[in-house]
């Protein structure tokens, strides 16, 4: 339970649904089949999730093998059906498989856990040691991954526009991150409160990778889905921290549409009211602290957004305005005067959003 009055889990995707809104309607078979039965099947977990959080979701297991600060990862496999879980492919401790996408599952969710835990002390996404779960080769030609609450899910692609979901570790750590934020500030998922519950998603997401990768600020390429292209698409990746709107421009897929700044902010009731657009703002102000900062992004600039999703103050219809203020309140608390907090202070005046 928050402090906010309690859990809200959403069904968050990777894909912006204004992307497979595109692929649906394009003229060959071979891209407008897979989106528009993408799009079904989302629709389709989007209602599930909402009758799960009016029922209440099923209590997690308590299990009698998982040791607190350490992680407990299950791997299933839904053979291309939607029922979920699906087939147990690999468990925790389990040596590495034939099949690739199992295996970058599993390193993924135990790299998503490793970071949380040795930077922030924090004991899985819940804090308290959730077992980590996610099924692989979902459904036909999905072109999504999405966290429903409860587990991951990945598709394969298909193979023309998108590739195997797994390919990108900071997708993994995307989707997961969604279920800190559910634990913790539980940002409404709509608007300015929900492009913060996406940028906080592609910020962790980037961390692990850049963790995983052993990387500083600025060796990243602070790109977020590097690797879900496939070859004949003009982009590369889903979203760029470094340069919102630069991710990709493509004749099927549009030009990328994220804004770096508050003067292109855009204002529409799609996609939730532009939650995976309006995201690239945040973003981009969490890029500019990190790298006017140096050294592993992790650490300070992470420690202070970290600080800021769990410290209890963010409610869930917080605006930009009100996750700056407190992530200079956060760096000051914890660092003082120092470059940390003029760091912070001018990210967010680089992107036109004012702290009070």
């Amino acid at each position: 339970m928050t402090r906010n009055g309690g859990f809200e889990p959403v069904f968050c995707t990777i894909i912006p649904p204004h992307v497979l809104d595109r692929l649906a309607q394009a003229d060959d078979p071979a891209l407008s089949g897979p989106a528009r039965r993408t799009i079904q099947r989302d629709a389709h977990e989007r209602t599930r999730r909402h009758l799960t959080t009016v029922v209440g979701a099923p209590a997690v297991a308590v299990l009698a093998d998982a040791e607190p600060g350490k992680p407990y990862r299950t791997v299933y496999d839904a053979r291309h059906g939607t029922d979920l879980p699906g087939t147990k492919v690999r468990g925790e401790g389990d040596a590495p498989g034939k099949d690739a996408t199992v295996n970058r599952a599993y390193a993924g969710l135990g790299a998503t856990f490793e970071l949380l835990l040795k930077a922030y002390g924090r004991d899985s996404v819940d804090g308290n040691g959730l077992p980590l779960d996610a099924t692989v080769h979902y459904d036909e030609d999905y072109n999504n991954a999405f966290w429903n609450g409860e587990q991951m899910v990945f598709g394969d692609g298909d193979g023309e526009i998108f590739l195997d979901f797994t390919n990108a570790i900071d997708v993994i750590g995307h989707e997961l991150a969604h279920g800190v934020t559910q634990y913790t500030a539980n940002l409404t998922y709509y608007g300015q409160p929900g492009a913060l519950n996406e940028s906080v998603s592609d910020v962790i997401g980037a961390l692990i990778k850049q963790y995983t990768l052993g990387q500083t600020a600025d060796q990243a390429d602070w790109l977020i889905g590097a690797g879900l292209l496939a070859p004949r698409v003009t982009g590369k990746a889903l979203r760029s921290m470094k340069e919102p709107g630069s991710a990709y421009d493509d004749d099927v897929l549009g030009k990328d549409p994220q804004p770096a700044t508050m003067d292109d902010y855009v204002r529409t009731g799609r996609d939730n009211g532009g939650v995976h657009i309006n995201s690239g703002i945040p973003n981009h102000a969490f890029y500019l602290a990190a790298t006017t900062l140096g050294g592993h992004a992790w650490e300070r600039a992470g420690q202070v957004w970290y600080d800021v999703l769990t410290g209890g103050d963010l409610t869930q219809d917080a605006k930009f305005t009100d996750f700056a203020t407190l992530t200079v309140k956060a760096a000051r608390a914890r660092y003082g005067d120092g470059d940390e907090l003029q760091a912070v202070t001018k990210a967010w005046e680089r992107v036109g959003v004012r702290t009070l």
